[in-house]
């Protein structure tokens, strides 16, 4: 057996985590209470842990961590969580509605929250979610940045494109075929659209199946590449659906991994409000080993 000759990432060895993936989209999570937050978190951290050939493997990295609320009589209610998201490139994210659905899931495994309704802190803001039967669902934030109709200069099988502001920023392209798209190369070119601001945006296209139900897929910015689904893609993708008068509430959307994502939706003026209901499912759990810095900063 050949010696591991790789640089380790400090701190990480024996670090316990459980692998978690929500309609596919997958994330290795950390209890805040045991592990050392900054070593879990950090840029080079995060590139060797969602490595797929030389980590866990992941879309993106969690850290889940106990909060106490106080009510506005001062009384502290009972403890609810935190979430901080990590992109597979290490770059911090204000919300990921599949990272908040299986949050919502660990919350209740990890005793921060009961099963019956919780509230998540995230950069986002607050969001109360909750479990229905065996699945999660999280109530987003209002919605209030709605572009029905932006200039693209659509591609073969493109209809229309639209942008709105789920906490992170999407670009939603109504097409024929979702699964003719040539995601690779058409997602990076519209991800830095200067449409879509200087940040730029996740690319989200969607097209009718027979039976009612629509299908997406995404382009993720921070992971640069197609992932299986993609929560706060799907909200901003339903709201268009209902803009453009497609589709009505609650909108069906089938993901890249087989799975069904469900999007509630009621509207008050320009102002949308969204919930999300769908899987959010340990796979396995474990303890760090061995993670090169070095196999991690090539293939990130």
């Amino acid at each position: 057996m050949s010696e591991f000759h790789g640089q380790q990432i400090e701190g990480l060895r024996g670090t316990p985590f459980a692998k978690m993936t929500g309609s596919g989209n997958d994330f290795v999570f950390f209890d805040g209470r045991v592990v050392d937050k900054h070593a879990v978190t950090s840029v080079e951290a995060v590139r060797a842990i969602c490595n797929r050939h030389n980590g866990i493997g992941a879309d993106g990295v969690v850290l889940l961590e106990p909060i106490s609320v106080v009510d506005a009589q001062g009384v502290e209610c009972a403890s609810q969580a935190r979430i901080l998201y990590f992109n597979s490139d290490g770059s911090a994210a204000d919300l990921c509605g599949n990272a908040t659905l299986c949050s919502t899931t660990m919350a209740v495994e990890l005793g921060l929250a009961q099963p019956s309704e919780m509230g998540l802190e995230t950069p986002a803001g607050r969001i109360t979610s909750r479990v229905v039967g065996r699945l999660p669902e999280i109530e987003l934030p209002i919605v209030k940045t709605v572009v029905t109709d932006l200039d693209i200069g659509t591609g073969p099988g493109e209809r229309r494109a639209g942008f709105v502001l789920v906490g992170v920023p999407h670009l939603v392209v109504h097409c024929e075929d979702a699964d003719s798209i040539n995601l690779a190369a058409r997602g990076s070119l519209l991800r830095h659209h200067h449409a879509v601001g200087s940040d730029g945006a996740n690319v989200n296209w969607v097209s009718r199946l027979a039976g009612g139900t629509w299908r997406y897929r995404t382009f993720e910015r921070g992971v640069e590449a197609e992932t299986l689904a993609c929560g706060t893609g799907a909200v901003a993708t339903a709201i268009l659906l209902l803009a453009w008068s497609l589709a009505e509430s609650p909108v069906e959307i089938l993901t890249s991994s087989g799975r069904q994502l469900v999007v509630g939706l009621s509207k008050n003026g320009d102002e949308w409000s969204p919930t999300l209901r769908g899987e959010g499912r340990v796979v396995f759990r474990g303890r760090i080993g061995d993670l090169d810095a070095e196999v991690a900063s090539f293939n990130s």
